[in-house]
């Protein structure tokens, strides 16, 4: 079964036209009414008789993070395979859901998300400042979620496979708009396999919610985060390498290094005295030594995204499990 989650918020002049623009290889669409000011969810069942449709509703709003866990929540239920996720003010091509499911499908992937960068002729029509601000925040998010193979991670079109939603810790994801980010972290902690799938960046008169300069430290804050779990949980917990031991290392002589000269740089300043080429060649080789240990670590990194899809892994542990009973 494929089911479609639309999370809807003040979306009302353009969530009729989402729905009919779903095609017939949708099983199931839910409808989130995230305690719309617009009362959407009756609108909605006044004025749409698709036979797929089931509304579910928020007595207080819990973000798109919050709306799309409860779709997933009640399609996992329902026995859905996979679930996709469009947002409801017309800026995704429904058309486009078979391009996010079938790479699922075959099994060569886990999750899959669009990306507005890759057509460059298209790109021209997305307002500047969200240029520049997606392309910012999608190499943050590169560093922090381990996924330097993708781009665009503010991006909401996605598709998954019930067994690796099934298998997140919903309740530790970011509820607002930090979820789609957040969920490529907690993909990456799972080891699932995701992709980018291109698609054009459409932009009318839906306004956005999204105050960048409210969210910037957040976003910052919980990047780092991120960042500092999934170094910790893929290469000292789990798993030890000499990617684990560059890390270290790089990190130890770039201190050592910058401590040393930072020490006899001020005692020399408070002296009057030039600071000798010996000390200073001291200072910087290990500076040096450090920044080349962390580029190694950087490689490994960027050559490590996962390559099996997780859930091929899961099935195989229950045929395995099953038998042995």
């Amino acid at each position: 079964m494929i089911a479609v989650v639309i999370p809807c918020f003040k979306v009302k002049q353009h969530i009729l036209k989402v729905i009919k623009s779903i095609g017939h290889e949708v099983d199931k669409i839910y409808i989130i009414d995230d305690a719309c000011p617009e009362n959407l969810g009756n609108y909605i069942e006044a004025n749409c008789i698709d036979a797929r449709l089931i509304i579910l509703r928020h007595e207080k709003n819990q973000g798109v993070g919050g709306a799309v866990i409860t779709g997933y929540k009640a399609a996992i239920a329902d026995g859905a395979e996979i679930i996709v996720k469009i947002d409801g003010d017309g800026q995704m091509d429904a058309s486009l859901i078979n391009m996010f499911i079938q790479p699922i499908l075959a099994g060569d992937v886990d999750y899959s998300k669009g990306n507005r960068f890759y057509n460059l002729q298209e790109i021209r029509s997305m307002p500047t400042t969200r240029l520049l601000g997606n392309a910012v925040l999608s190499f943050i998010a590169k560093i922090s979620s381990g996924y330097w193979n993708l781009f665009d991670p503010t991006n909401g079109f996605t598709a998954i496979h019930s067994d690796v939603a099934r298998s997140l810790q919903f309740e530790k994801i970011s509820k607002r708009y930090f979820f789609e980010t957040d969920m490529l972290f907690h993909l990456n902690i799972l080891r699932a396999v995701v992709i980018d799938i291109p698609i054009d960046a459409k932009y009318s008169d839906e306004v956005s919610n999204l105050k960048i300069s409210k969210v910037l430290g957040e976003f910052i804050i919980k990047h780092l985060r991120n960042f500092i779990l999934r170094i910790f949980y893929n290469y000292y917990l789990r798993d030890m390498s000499l990617a684990s031991l560059e890390l270290l290392v790089g990190i130890f002589m770039l201190i050592l290094g910058t401590g040393f000269g930072t020490y006899h740089w001020i005692k020399s300043l408070q002296a009057g005295v030039e600071t000798p080429a010996g000390t200073v060649m001291l200072s910087a080789l290990p500076i040096i030594i450090g920044i080349q240990f962390l580029l190694a670590f950087i490689g490994y990194d960027i050559s490590a995204i996962p390559r099996r899809p997780f859930h091929l892994n899961r099935r195989f542990l229950k045929m395995v499990n099953n038998s042995k009973i």
